[in-house]
């Protein structure tokens, strides 16, 4: 069982594209979407939830009613503004003080602090994940919650779980969606993996992520690979990208043409191998080819 990460040093670059006509290309994997800021694998994927769970990634205060004095101090010690005096009566105070959801960050200094103990710190629910099933086989995914964020507690529950699965169900790959950026996402999606393959696009800006993308999985000792998209937009910078990369015994094993056949498929929620037919489907056909060598041989034939 191989796991193959698909990276990039920014959103928008192209790679849940990648990973859709990865799934479509690969004949017995599971799937994992990691990118769980801006999940849409499952737009092309269109999965059918069979289990899902809650995510707690961390606690946050909440004020008992019963138990506030109103003595402000809650409001005094909180960085964050999120003790707030606008709760109800109790048989003590005219107003009590509540903590706001969204502004609480778990610090738990209110909680520390209170007099008269009437704060709770309980579990917070951030999000669900879930199990499905897609035309291409298991998905394990996410949905965070209104204003939270992204944790790598949540990406390696993902990870974990689709490696449980694929361990089950005797699959050959596993094929990660994972978080943009270098951040704890990113790290939490790379780590351990056989393979990251970083997306990039010709662009300066695209330049600058890849080369601390390539910094970090370089710090973890991660085999990467490089996948030009839209590389005909801007031959210059994709010559320049393929020479840097060189100069770090990186491979390019792919590079994909623009072509409005991306969104079309888009459009009609399937991979671009599935909509189309023509000189774009051979390359990705060709970077999957690319990417099962490496994994093979850490080479390209």
């Amino acid at each position: 069982m191989k796991e193959i990460i698909v990276i990039s040093g920014k959103g928008g670059t192209g790679k849940t594209s990648i990973v859709a006509s990865f799934a479509a290309l690969a004949e017995n994997a599971v799937l994992a979407d990691c990118d769980v800021d801006a999940a849409d694998l499952h737009l092309i994927l269109q999965p059918k939830i069979e289990q899902s769970s809650d995510f707690s990634g961390g606690k946050r205060a909440s004020v008992v009613t019963e138990k506030c004095i109103g003595c402000e101090r809650c409001e005094e010690v909180c960085n964050f503004d999120a003790a707030v005096f606008n709760g109800p009566a109790n048989e003590v105070a005219e107003r009590t003080y509540t903590i706001d959801p969204v502004a609480c960050e778990g610090c738990k200094v209110c909680v520390e602090f209170c007099p008269v103990n009437a704060i709770e710190f309980e579990d917070a629910v951030n999000g669900q994940w879930f199990i499905s099933d897609t035309r291409f086989g298991p998905m394990v995914h996410a949905r965070l919650g209104i204003a939270e964020e992204n944790s790598g507690k949540l990406v390696s529950l993902i990870r974990k779980e689709a490696k449980r699965i694929a361990t089950e169900q005797n699959k050959d790959f596993i094929i990660v969606d994972g978080s943009p950026g270098i951040g704890c996402p990113v790290i939490a999606s790379i780590t351990g993996a056989d393979l990251v393959l970083v997306v990039t696009e010709p662009t300066l800006s695209g330049q600058h992520d890849l080369d601390r993308v390539i910094e970090l999985t370089g710090h973890f000792g991660i085999q990467t690979a490089i996948c030009v998209n839209k590389y005909d937009i801007n031959p210059d910078i994709t010559e320049a990208i393929e020479k840097k990369a060189g100069k770090r015994s990186l491979n390019v094993i792919g590079k994909i043409s623009y072509d409005t056949e991306v969104t079309k498929a888009q459009l009609a929620a399937k991979s671009v191998v599935e909509h189309s037919n023509n000189q774009l489907r051979e390359q990705i056909v060709s970077l999957w080819q690319s990417t099962i060598d490496m994994l093979s041989t850490g080479q390209i034939k």
